[in-house]
């Protein structure tokens, strides 16, 4: 499907019936598969045939909506996971073990600082957070010999800052490493990250892949331009013999197109499990069918409810990287110049408590731990998403007391906008 337009990649990507078969995607629910022989069965756990043997580490209708993704970001080789956080963990953790280091953006969504910063960092990894604002030198300097990866968000959640993905991966490959970007917000029908440097994209497929609060669930995606055989000092994993799989070298097997993936696959999905459910992959296809559709939908609702914002006395201050004269709009326009998401974060004059006060009078948008969905809703990061982080690493991620990430969904922009306004009205009353 590489020389299809996206719209048609988000409805017929990933999978073709042949004749007489089902034209959706049938839901695999199984948990093994069934051989004629052990030598069948053998080769597979010697990865020296394709196939499936237990759906803890792949099954067919996860690889179907897999290779649908990858088509969109147009990459080599994907793989879904049980959830956003599985994904990064598992970008990361491919590459990088006890002893390692990684430099990632200090803006990106709470949930992923706390796995970095806490988690993995009980695993040995350690992590230098940097401004996505910093210089080239200001970059370089964060590098040590022990760097594994660079990590970013192409759109943050929720501070809404734009990665210079160009910049990024530029310096991420004067030092040798890959750069991963987690596409979340924009989608691939927004931006593409492969197209400017990027080599490896993660996805939280709860948010606007699915669309519909229905089914939580992550994907990796690779470009297989990154050419770990140039560093095989720095990415033995990847260039020496992996005595768990009989000796198989997995750039050698599978080349650059294949490594990445397949061993994320024969050893992370296999001692961890993080495999998304069948019936989950199934409603994330349904989702990705629209998507190209909902997307634009979201971003015109989304300027709309910022552009109301930004003109209304009762509010301190307005980002959205789509709207003029924010700090984004030119780093935006180059990267995503169809259109950024539909999350639009403001803060309420009168702080935290005139937030607080002010979600609870809407009606419309309903206050949930969610973001990215067909129907609006609304958070206060600071006492949820990002309450386990202090103050100064809120304001390193661009999170401040009184911001209000308010997720547009596909309502009518009028509605959503008069919503807001009465929220507001009551909050003076």
């Amino acid at each position: 499907m590489s020389s299809y337009k996206m719209e048609t990649k988000c409805v017929q990507g990933g999978y073709t019936p042949g004749n007489g078969e089902p034209r959706q995607i049938p839901i695999i629910q199984s948990t093994t598969f069934k051989y004629a022989s052990s030598a069948d069965m053998g080769k597979l756990f010697d990865l020296e045939a394709s196939g499936y043997f237990y759906t803890r580490l792949q099954n067919p209708t996860n690889d179907s909506v897999a290779a649908k993704i990858c088509d969109m970001e147009g990459g080599t080789a994907a793989m879904l996971t049980s959830s956003g956080q599985a994904a990064n963990f598992f970008a990361i953790f491919n590459i990088a073990s006890a002893g390692d280091h990684v430099v990632a953006s200090s803006s990106i969504y709470g949930g992923t600082f706390n796995l970095f910063s806490v988690t993995m960092k009980r695993m040995g990894i350690d992590f230098t957070f940097v401004s996505p604002d910093a210089t080239e030198a200001e970059l370089m300097a964060a590098f040590r010999p022990n760097t594994k990866a660079m990590f970013g968000e192409t759109l943050a959640n929720p501070a809404l800052t734009v990665l210079d993905i160009e910049l990024f991966a530029k310096v991420a490959h004067a030092n040798g490493v890959p750069l991963i970007i987690d596409n979340t917000f924009a989608t691939p029908v927004n931006c593409r990250p492969f197209e400017w440097g990027c080599d490896i994209v993660t996805h939280s497929t709860t948010k606007y892949m699915d669309g519909h609060g229905a089914a939580v669930g992550g994907c990796i995606v690779d470009s297989g331009k990154f050419d770990w055989t140039k560093y095989p000092d720095k990415f033995p994993g990847l260039c020496t013999p992996d005595e768990s799989y009989h000796g198989v070298t997995y750039t050698e097997r599978f080349g650059l197109a294949g490594a990445f993936i397949t061993k994320a696959t024969a050893q992370l999905m296999r001692d961890f499990g993080a495999i998304q459910a069948p019936q989950n992959a199934f409603l994330l296809n349904l989702g990705l069918e629209s998507l190209h559709v909902r997307m634009a939908r979201h971003c015109e609702n989304a300027l709309a409810v910022a552009e109301f914002l930004a003109s209304d006395d009762r509010i301190s201050w307005v980002t959205y990287p789509g709207l003029k004269g924010d700090k984004y709009y030119e780093r935006a326009q180059k990267y995503m110049p169809n259109g950024t998401c539909g999350v639009v974060s403001f803060g309420v004059k009168g702080g935290r408590a005139m937030a607080e006060k002010f979600m609870g009078g809407l009606k419309i948008a309903a206050i949930e731990t969610h973001v990215a969905d067909a129907r609006s809703c609304c958070l206060h990061p600071a006492s949820a998403t990002h309450r386990q982080m202090n103050d100064d690493e809120l304001r390193a991620c661009g999170v401040s007391p009184d911001l209000v990430r308010f997720s547009c969904g596909i309502e009518s922009a009028e509605d959503l906008i008069a919503d807001i306004k009465q929220a507001l009205d009551a909050c003076n009353e």
